[in-house]
């Protein structure tokens, strides 16, 4: 179905691999619109519960966009190719109602700095690279790189790495809370999946109304406070509220269904 990705179910969790080793995984119009329909996989099959974003091979998680298709591009085409990316792929993944972590194992720049940063959370191999080096081609991120990196590490550290075009390491990325954990690269899949298994046994519905809450924190046009207390209020009309309430006031493990 894929030709430049891998895609596995396993335990209710998608892993999705760009498979693109020898170009480290540059992002093209075809990777694009295989990750487009990957996250449609994901939000749209009930087996799936959350997804795991990686890289194949050791070097790279997503080395940037593919710039040869940049150079023939105009003002109003370059436009097009940012919207269609942020829409079809960066926007989609962020606002997904499972959870999409990036388990980055390598250089993470350009737009796979962006791919990784559309994810709900990160988690980094301790040779991964962040970075968004566009000022180097005479660019700026088009994929959502300026906002989300300003939200995740601050004005001041966001816009010292977008102006520079310099990268950081995985431990400096855990510092400005880039990422969420630094592991041991054979340790990386284990650790994302380790964690997707834990939320995977909450209710699912709240689990959705969690990222959709959180990112209504960025949106102008969204009052968050009053979505929680919506959201907080539909929650009461769930099987799973009444499966959760009930599983602890009778000491056992809720099981829910997504009703």
């Amino acid at each position: 179905m894929y030709t430049t990705l891998l895609v596995s179910i396993e335990q209710h969790i998608c892993t999705i691999t760009v498979n693109r080793p020898d170009k480290l995984n540059a992002l093209n119009a075809t990777v694009m619109a295989e990750l487009s329909a990957a996250i449609d996989e994901v939000i749209n099959n009930s087996e799936i519960k959350s997804a795991i974003i990686t890289g194949a091979g050791p070097k790279s998680f997503v080395a940037g966009a593919d710039i040869s298709q940049f150079l023939e591009l105009d003002v109003a085409q370059g436009k097009e190719l940012a919207e269609k990316g942020q829409h079809n792929v960066f926007n989609k993944i962020e606002n997904a109602p499972k959870p999409i972590i990036a388990a980055v194992n390598g250089f993470a720049l350009g737009g796979g700095c962006e791919l990784a940063m559309a994810c709900h959370f990160r988690i980094a191999s301790e040779f991964a690279k962040f970075g968004q080096p566009e000022v180097n081609l005479g660019l700026i991120p088009g994929y959502g790189g300026t906002q989300r990196l300003t939200q995740l590490i601050g004005k001041g550290r966001a816009l010292e790495l977008l102006m520079s075009g310099n990268m950081i390491d995985a431990n400096t990325a855990l510092q400005y809370g880039l990422v969420n954990h630094v592991v041991a690269p054979d340790e990386l899949l284990n650790k994302a999946k380790s964690i997707l298994e834990t939320i995977n046994s909450k209710a699912p519905l709240a689990v959705a109304k969690c990222i959709a809450a959180a990112n209504a924190v960025f949106d102008e046009t969204k009052d968050g406070y009053a979505l929680e207390v919506e959201f907080f209020g539909e929650c009461f009309g769930t099987e799973d509220k009444k499966e959760g309430t009930a599983a602890f006031l009778e000491k056992r493990k809720p099981v829910f269904t997504g009703k």
